[in-house]
């Protein structure tokens, strides 16, 4: 009877999650995403300690005051040109699918395409509303201003006081179990620590390499690309190919020559981040398996859209030291590193 309640129960307990991730998805990844710039802050504000002798509180107030000043003095200097260059973008997208679809038909592609395929028209006219469908994606975006208002201040009160938050959680937890949960609460912490500063040294460099590039070659709107490149970096897989489509579409709105200098920009700055800058990176932070990776990008983007996109490889990263430290490591007794060890096999979350 024991053993028969416990599996019902699990079940109810898996139905009962089912359910709460169904109807407060949204509300869950605001946590997170709150959860992650706490992370942030406090990992950036022990660093500064590490430098100067301030407290807790002074180096926090720091950061925050240095951040909001950097970001209020950067869309100072290039808001103007970004809003100016992100109307055009929207412009030369449609210019360069007109013209793409009267280079095809001035080569007489369309008489050999396969007759499953739709044709250029269609793809024209579908590409063009989804253009068109764009302004109102960023006016969405506008009025989520206050979902990012609320991600601020919770990150915020998060990193001044994370010590009465964990400690909260832990008292949900059998008595027996809290030194275990005190110990993946601290591995959390330290992979997505990692994780985040290693993630936004990348897309610095691709942002700063792609503008650099485009603006070097001749490529227009080379500002806001590069922009757009190194956010959609945060990413994996997924992002630079979202960032690299318009910009070779707007190249060969100019000529197809200069469309092909901005595939092989792309390509090699790609080539540099997969095989220079994240291996650096990767040896402080967790490595993902591509293929996992991916596959949690299209099982929450299904359920939550751009959302679940954007924090897929962040909850990955939770999903696999969860599954490690509880699973592997406590039912299983196997030894392994937790992911972000580097293979060490040397238990961080031991030290408490």
């Amino acid at each position: 009877m024991r053993e028969i309640a416990i599996f019902y129960g699990f079940g109810v307990a898996v139905a009962i999650a089912v359910c709460i991730l169904w109807l407060a998805g949204d509300v869950l990844l605001l946590a997170f995403a709150s959860v992650l710039l706490a992370i942030l802050l406090s990992d950036a504000s022990r660093r500064l300690q590490s430098w100067l002798p301030l407290s807790d509180d002074l180096a926090l107030g720091l950061i925050v005051v240095v951040s909001i000043g950097a970001l209020g003095l950067l869309g100072w200097l290039v808001a103007p040109d970004i809003a100016e260059q992100s109307h055009q973008l929207v412009q030369a997208l449609t210019r360069a699918l007109q013209r793409l679809q009267a280079w095809i038909q001035r080569f007489g592609a369309t008489n050999n395409l396969p007759p499953g395929l739709p044709a250029p028209d269609a793809v024209a006219s579908q590409a063009s509303s989804m253009i068109a469908r764009a302004g109102g994606f960023f006016t969405g975006v506008v009025g989520g201003v206050a979902s990012v208002v609320i991600i601020v201040f919770v990150g915020i009160y998060l990193a001044a006081r994370p010590a009465m938050y964990v400690n909260g959680f832990i008292t949900l937890v059998p008595q027996r179990k809290r030194q275990r949960a005190r110990e993946v609460a601290h591995e959390l912490g330290n992979v997505l620590g990692q994780w985040l500063m290693g993630k936004l040294l990348s897309m610095l460099i691709v942002g700063v390499l792609t503008a650099a590039g485009l603006a070097l070659i001749g490529a227009p709107l080379a500002l806001v690309l590069g922009l757009l490149a190194g956010l959609l970096d945060f990413i994996p897989y997924i992002g630079p190919l979202l960032a690299g489509v318009p910009a070779v579409l707007i190249a060969f709105s100019e000529s197809p020559t200069l469309a092909l200098y901005v595939l092989l920009l792309f390509v090699a700055v790609q080539t540099v981040e997969g095989y220079l800058i994240l291996p650096l990176i990767e040896r402080r932070t967790v490595s993902l398996p591509p293929a996992v990776t991916i596959l949690m990008q299209t099982l929450l983007g299904a359920f939550f859209g751009l959302g679940g996109v954007a924090l897929a490889t962040p909850l990955t990263a939770v999903l696999a030291v969860l599954v490690t430290m509880l699973y592997v490591q406590d039912v299983l007794g196997d030894p392994v590193p937790i992911p972000g060890e580097n293979g060490t096999g040397d238990s961080r979350a031991e030290s408490g």
